[in-house]
């Protein structure tokens, strides 16, 4: 087996709301170029989790390591530009935009004086290139989901983050979503990290795991290790 180095390293990190912890001294460790999906029941700390690795939650104690670098203290637009991509529950494109001036936002986070879309985006979501000239208010959800992963992509990021990709999206583009996921580390070389309750989709997308319950790191591996003891202890209803 070929030994991965780590994108992003998590130490420790613990997160409050006032004074209720949310995070409870998580530790992660991402390797690169994989898919890793992180799962657990509604209120465990998932989307805290993403928020503080992006820098929008600051941690009250623990470190962040990125791409070999500390980012721990670091706003987020200094993260994006670092190589980070969030793409946020909810997708949070603009509606009155269309498809193409949706992902031409993202070019503000390059320093390389881009000024149009790099013709992989539209490779790999062709809909878009299809819609281009739509405003994104009349995409329907799987397609603004798509638009929401191209914009992010636009920042030419190491690593990727999604907060539930496929919640409420149709079947098909599920599949095209997965399958745009993998080769993005595949073929280009990124990270992805994912929070995702489609089970299906974690064993056939995502080579790691990572459970969270009550704030912290409850169950981790190989995806071929998500067994069905840790299915019905930490994530069955």
């Amino acid at each position: 087996m070929i030994a991965l180095n780590s994108m992003l390293t998590i130490r420790d990190v613990k997160v409050a709301y006032g004074h209720v912890l949310a995070l409870r001294g998580v530790q992660l460790t991402v390797p690169e170029r994989t898919v890793v999906s992180v799962m657990g029941r509604n209120g465990v700390g998932k989307t805290t989790l993403m928020k503080t690795i992006m820098g929008i939650l600051k941690p009250q104690a623990g470190a962040i390591e990125f791409d070999g670098r500390d980012v721990t203290r670091q706003p987020t637009h200094r993260r994006v530009r670092g190589g980070m991509a969030y793409v946020p529950q909810g997708r949070m494109i603009f509606p009155r935009l269309t498809v193409e001036e949706n992902l031409l936002v993202g070019l503000v986070a390059r320093d390389d004086k881009l000024r149009t879309v790099p013709p992989f985006i539209y490779e790999l979501f062709p809909v878009l290139r299809d819609m281009r000239g739509r405003r994104g208010g009349d995409l329907s959800g799987g397609q603004q989901q798509q638009l929401a992963i191209g914009r992010a992509l636009m920042t030419d990021p190491k690593l990727v983050i999604l907060d539930e990709p496929t919640e409420g999206i149709q079947p098909n583009i599920i599949q095209q979503i997965g399958e745009v996921l993998c080769r993005l580390t595949g073929e280009f070389g990124m990270t992805v990290l994912i929070v995702e309750q489609y089970l299906d989709f974690v064993r056939e997308y995502s080579r790691h795991f990572v459970v969270m319950n009550r704030g912290q790191i409850a169950a981790a591996g190989e995806t071929r290790e998500l067994s069905p003891e840790i299915v019905h202890r930490y994530l069955s209803v």
